[in-house]
């Protein structure tokens, strides 16, 4: 077997699909819970904000693992 293989791009692609699936739970989360009205505004707030972190890494590692074609 070849010891050689770059595993960084099958980690960061399972990363990347970690984060999608977290990112599509917390989306699915928020919308449940905007819909209460007696939800605990701070909590989500926060859950937005961690959602739009998720989406800044999520961005951040496509563009590691999607060659630049202008290049």
């Amino acid at each position: 077997m070849n010891e050689n293989v770059d595993t960084t791009a099958f980690q960061n692609a399972r990363r990347l699909r970690d984060l999608r699936v977290e990112h599509r739970d917390l989306d699915n989360v928020i919308d449940h819970l905007g819909k209460d009205p007696d939800v605990d505004h701070i909590m989500l707030r926060r859950l937005k904000k961690r959602r739009l972190m998720l989406k800044d890494l999520i961005e951040r590692l496509e563009d590691e693992l999607i060659p630049d074609l202008n290049a």
